[in-house]
């Protein structure tokens, strides 16, 4: 019976400790205003291009991000967020491909060591909208626009902080970035997905 009775009352507290790590709103608004920082371990950046013409789509994964902005919640469509992504930690499961697509024929990761997103705006409601920016990919600087879900803002780790995520994609052509290698094999559109969570500091 006492057996029992702790079970209960530790299932009541690891329900109660979920609830409260949850997400509270999607209402930009109610972001505390601060300066925030990527998490990089709940953070991800998929790219996906076709193969052939289409038989599949290629997925590769960037392991190392970073990131950041300074928010205000009054004027949150103007929130500046800076990420950026190492090309040297491209991960396509096949590590020779890694070095190949990381090399001169493809981000020539040498001469350009850092592909950054800087957004300009951001507009939405109900926790769905986009984010225009401007992306610099293998030394080309071009407009972006990303359709971003605000998954919401919430404690942190232990109920403790605040955290906010995000849930967004985009399309771009790597012909655009100068990017043309192996053509014949690799379509042009490159699909991005990601998943990101900020913690304020």
């Amino acid at each position: 019976m006492v057996r029992r009775l702790l079970l209960a009352v530790a299932l009541w507290g690891a329900l109660a400790f979920t609830a409260q790590a949850n997400p509270t709103s999607q209402d930009p608004a109610k972001v505390p205003a601060g300066q925030y920082v990527l998490d990089k371990r709940h953070a991800s950046l998929l790219v996906k291009v076709p193969h052939m013409g289409g038989f599949s789509k290629f997925t590769m994964r960037f392991d190392r991000l970073d990131g950041n902005f300074t928010y205000d919640p009054a004027t949150w469509t103007t929130t500046k967020v800076t990420i950026t992504a190492d090309p040297t930690s491209i991960n396509t499961g096949l590590p020779d491909f890694d070095k190949t697509i990381a090399g001169a024929s493809y981000f020539d990761s040498a001469k350009y060591p850092v592909i950054t997103f800087v957004s300009t705006k951001a507009e939405g409601a109900d926790g769905k909208g986009t984010v225009a920016g401007d992306l610099t990919f293998h030394g080309v600087t071009k407009p972006v626009v990303l359709d971003v879900t605000f998954n919401g803002v919430g404690p942190g780790m232990l109920g403790a902080g605040t955290r906010i995520g995000f849930s967004g994609t985009t399309r771009l052509k790597r012909s655009d970035f100068g990017v043309t290698a192996m053509s014949q094999f690799a379509g042009d559109d490159l699909d991005l997905v990601f998943e990101v969570e900020f913690v304020k500091k």
